[in-house]
């Protein structure tokens, strides 16, 4: 999901590589928990995401559904999961204050504080101004504090779905304008069912999920191309 402002409006106005050491750090977070009381929508699951959420808890995408972890909403035209804020508790993750899938907690909760930035060199990190109850942040590396062993396969995946998102979502723009709503309605439900519905074998490396996901939007690209 795109915000359309100024990057001076969000953040410091520095984008910041994963050698960077930027004030990120919230120490353990000394059991404030406000970021996973009022995330909404906001956090957009990729399909790595939902593997992850699904290999830790044994469930399927529809279960996930069912027990209101996870909903849909419409994002750059496309039919697209979220975490479920549920009223008056926060995060439907959220237990006695504390993250119940922190091991396998989605990609964007990992960067809190900070921000992901597409540019043409490839991806940056920004540090969101005034997002953070805590004010005692203290510096770390960008890369330790998003804690992914394999973070360049893991930025290779995330700019490969972003151009796919991006791409599907202007081809949906199109097609509406043509009147070819059943085309529409093929390429949403194609994403959904498989990125996130079909499961990824759980038995094999995150190095090979990395692997096939993007194989499956490159395939993805071609297939949107020709409708």
């Amino acid at each position: 999901m795109l915000r359309d402002v100024k990057l001076e409006e969000i953040s410091d106005g520095r984008i910041y590589g994963l050698n960077d050491m930027v004030k990120a750090d919230t120490n353990g977070c000394n059991g404030c928990f406000k970021c996973c009381q009022s995330v909404g929508d906001t956090i957009k699951l990729t399909p790595f995401d939902v593997h992850m959420i699904k290999k830790a808890t044994g469930k399927s995408f529809e279960k996930l559904l069912g027990d209101n972890k996870i909903e849909m909403n419409i994002v750059d035209g496309l039919i697209l999961p979220n975490l479920k804020l549920i009223e008056g508790s926060g995060c439907s993750f959220l237990e006695d204050g504390r993250c119940s899938i922190h091991n396998v907690r989605p990609d964007i909760c990992r960067l809190f504080p900070l921000g992901r930035i597409y540019t043409e060199e490839g991806i940056g990190y920004i540090i969101q101004k005034d997002e953070c109850a805590k004010k005692d942040l203290s510096k770390i590396k960008v890369k330790k504090w998003i804690g992914i062993d394999n973070i360049s396969e893991n930025q290779e995946f995330i700019g490969a779905w972003h151009r796919l998102v991006r791409m599907a979502g202007d081809r949906i723009i199109e097609l509406k304008k043509n009147g070819r709503g059943d085309a529409v309605k093929d390429i949403t439900m194609f994403i959904l069912n498989d990125f996130y519905v079909t499961d990824i074998s759980k038995d094999i490396s995150d190095t090979e999920i990395y692997n096939r996901l993007i194989a499956k939007i490159n395939n993805a690209e071609k297939l949107i191309n020709k409708i």
